[in-house]
């Protein structure tokens, strides 16, 4: 993959995205000072945004919008229609670089159909109440938020929270606002994230639409579950661990590729190995990543957007199923799926994809995957501190499963490698301790440490029986 695939891969962005790039970035510094006070830059920054998406079904209303705000006259509607036409260009973006990753890969995308799932059933005075909370932020600016109109955000967000329905949109509020809170006042920051601030803010708006399309029903599939790798997101209240592997349907078909989560929470005590301990709910899809097991499936919920709807008691351990033997034989012909138009981001890139036969060299950024005259970089702080995978194993590896994501550039973020330890190859996976380490050192730290996650369980059992 890594000599033809990379070449066209790096030949350039696709054909207007460093344009949409930079009509996003103009917006967001716009969002820093806010969009009640505009500048002669903030009003050409939004009309060079509304522009954009003017031959689109956003076109006259997203025009109409920027006209209005630039005169002076903001109201909700009109930050919706700047957040959605913020939203289509970046979507834009995201499908220009698939097409050019598929394009490269050889890869084949299902289209997207939209699934059969009714409106959210929600309180509209909770949506509105967010709404004008977020409507407040952008009129005042980044610059301007300070403790009371963080504050001003906390009722609304824990009512949501006791809304089933509305509870993704509340988590992202409740991040946001956790954000801005530990920053305030945000004047006295020397950099703002204005990117990552105004991706939360766009995907709140979208989600606190009335009438949005409610979640996914899934459509049940059986089959047998070869597992690539896990990629875990730890925080220091949360655990998700997200496993990627090929699907292949019990009647045949084309192999799929597929994910699935897990997740817990946790307190931010609980790090390293121990972090499985408490996500051991899913005994069958973490004994698979340990042992590298398939998984046999019946009637497992898969999404549109290829995610399976974990439930541990619709799966069963198969037999062995080599992670590299996998990607090797069947990754570059299975069937990738689509993206579900509010998750197609940029950052949301994450394609599985199997490199070997590269040379890992050492650089002033890190580490980067050479094979000839090409070359990739290879991201290393996403590496989990609760698996054996180390950029010392990455430095001397000549094959690695990863997902190939972007940030301005294709970067490689591993999941395992093949290596030589002791002038022997070994595979290393991120998912290897998910039973358990299996490192003799970490086994014996962890002995004088003690488990975490057993001491807080007898604790609460201990306050429970009082």
């Amino acid at each position: 993959m890594l000599d033809v695939q990379l070449g066209a891969l790096d030949a350039g962005l696709p054909p207007g995205v460093e344009e949409a790039l930079d009509l996003v970035a103009a917006f967001d510094e716009t969002l820093g000072t806010g969009l009640g006070r505009l500048s002669e830059q903030g009003a050409q920054a939004i009309t060079g945004l509304a522009a954009a998406v003017a031959a689109t079904p956003l076109g006259d209303r997203a025009v109409e919008a920027a006209d209005k705000i630039a005169t002076g006259s903001v109201a909700g509607d009109h930050l919706t229609m700047l957040a959605g036409a913020r939203a289509a260009l970046l979507g834009a973006v995201a499908d220009a670089l698939l097409a050019r990753f598929d394009e490269a890969l050889g890869r084949t995308r299902a289209s997207w159909e939209e699934p059969a799932a009714g409106p959210v059933e929600a309180p509209e005075n909770l949506l509105v109440g967010c709404r004008s909370w977020l409507h407040e932020v952008a009129i005042t600016g980044w610059r301007g938020v300070g403790h009371d109109l963080v504050a001003a955000s906390d009722q609304a967000i824990e009512a949501m929270f006791g809304e089933p329905a509305l509870r993704r949109a509340a988590v992202l509020l409740d991040g946001l606002a956790a954000e801005l809170r530990a920053s305030s006042p945000v004047a006295t920051m020397e950099r703002l994230p204005e990117r990552r601030w105004a991706d939360l803010w766009t995907r709140a708006l979208m989600l606190t639409q009335p009438g949005r399309a409610g979640a996914d029903p899934g459509v049940p599939v059986s089959g047998r579950l070869l597992i690539l790798g896990a990629d875990v997101h730890e925080h220091a209240t949360a655990v998700q661990v997200q496993v990627h592997g090929l699907l292949e349907p019990k009647d045949g078909g084309t192999p799929r590729l597929v994910r699935t989560a897990i997740s817990a929470t946790k307190v931010d005590t609980v790090v390293g190995p121990a972090v499985w301990g408490v996500l051991q709910d899913y005994p069958a899809l973490l004994g698979a990543l340990a042992r590298h097991l398939s998984l046999d499936l019946t009637d497992m919920p898969l999404l549109a957007s290829g995610d399976l709807l974990w439930d541990d008691a619709k799966a069963a351990a198969g037999e062995l199923a080599a992670p590299f033997a996998v990607a090797r034989v069947q990754l570059a012909g299975a069937l990738a799926p689509a993206g579900p138009p509010i998750d197609r981001h940029p950052v949301a890139i994450a394609e599985p994809v199997f490199v070997e036969g590269y040379k890992a060299v050492k650089v002033d950024e890190g580490i980067e995957f050479r094979l000839g005259d090409q070359a990739i970089a290879v991201t290393t702080d996403r590496l989990p501190g609760c698996g054996p995978l180390t950029p010392q194993l990455l430095a001397t590896s000549t094959a690695c499963i990863g997902l190939l994501r972007w940030d301005g550039r294709w970067l490689l973020q591993p999941l395992a490698v093949q290596s030589t330890v002791k002038r022997q190859q070994v595979a290393v996976h991120n998912g290897d301790w998910a039973l358990g380490p299996t490192d003799p050192k970490v086994v014996k730290s962890l002995a004088r440490s003690g488990d975490a996650v057993a001491v807080l369980r007898e604790r609460a059992g201990r306050l429970l029986r009082k």
